[in-house]
């Protein structure tokens, strides 16, 4: 099984603020079990909007799980047998072990495929069967075909910021997904969302979040990504462990976003400008 799974499972619900439509949307989604495609940046609450949904669902479903939620986070490396399976020795036999997706299909978690485009395209071509009215999981080893259980759900995550001509997500795989558009949130629902996640006052909250929309704007002057929610989140919880408010905006949001000593230095000056 692949190091990269995370099985979830959460007692208390994941904080998620909407933005717009989309707990509806994803909702509906699962109602017709259309598997769901989820664009933005990095750091814009991707996967904890799939959390979110998932702690929802489960007191909803039926059927209830011990692992509602498998993520998967694809890389390069991440093969199709990392994902369905593969036979392992145990003493003298051999045994079948199910990898994350095919334990997701069987019991009928939601199956999670972060940065899917990060994948190799074998493995991308793995999932077109479970998007459309089949809804199975072919395993060439054991020649078996494996349907899906009723409530079992596919969801994937990319960054179209990052597309190259290498790295694009192929129509024919696009064109099976509900699409859900992300973006970073507005000052004033980011610091609502970095309050909430650090412990910092709003005021530092809401200087936080204006630090993050002026370092977006960077990226009509060539800067390829903003600052993330999550590293403003970071920065308020160094500060709120005690750490200055400057050098905790140095090591989790200047430093952090490049390595480029000019963008730092624009960074820099946009954080001396906002941070108190």
């Amino acid at each position: 099984m692949t190091e990269a799974a995370n099985f979830f499972f959460a007692e208390t619900e994941p904080y998620y603020l909407p933005l717009n439509d989309e707990i509806e949307i994803f909702r509906a989604a699962y109602s017709a079990r259309l598997p769901v495609l989820l664009k933005g940046p990095t750091g814009c609450g991707k996967t904890r909007f799939v959390e979110h949904m998932t702690w929802r669902l489960y007191r909803e479903t039926a059927n209830p799980l011990e692992v509602p939620l498998v993520t998967i986070s694809c890389h390069e490396d991440l093969t199709a047998t990392d994902m369905v399976g593969r036979y392992l020795l145990k003493g003298d036999e051999t045994i079948w072990a199910d990898g994350p997706l095919t334990r997701a299909v069987r019991t009928g978690a939601i199956c999670y495929l972060d940065e899917i485009v990060e994948a190799r395209k074998d493995t991308t071509v793995l999932i077109h069967s479970l998007t459309d009215h089949r809804r199975i999981l072919p395993i060439d080893k054991t020649g078996e075909l494996v349907s899906a259980h009723p409530e079992f759900l596919l969801v994937i995550s990319y960054n179209p910021g990052y597309q190259s001509v290498l790295k694009d997500l192929k129509p024919s795989t696009r064109q099976r997904f509900v699409s859900l558009e992300f973006d970073y949130p507005s000052v004033e629902t980011e610091a609502a969302i970095i309050t909430h996640e650090s412990g910092i006052d709003l005021g530092t909250a809401e200087h936080l979040a204006t630090i993050g929309e002026r370092v977006r704007n960077l990226k009509q002057h060539g800067f390829e990504e903003g600052v993330s929610t999550r590293l403003l989140i970071y920065t308020g919880e160094l500060m709120a462990a005690g750490i200055s408010p400057r050098r905790a905006a140095d090591v989790a949001i200047i430093t952090a976003v490049s390595d480029d000593a000019i963008v730092q230095q624009a960074v820099a000056d946009i954080v001396d400008v906002i941070l108190p």
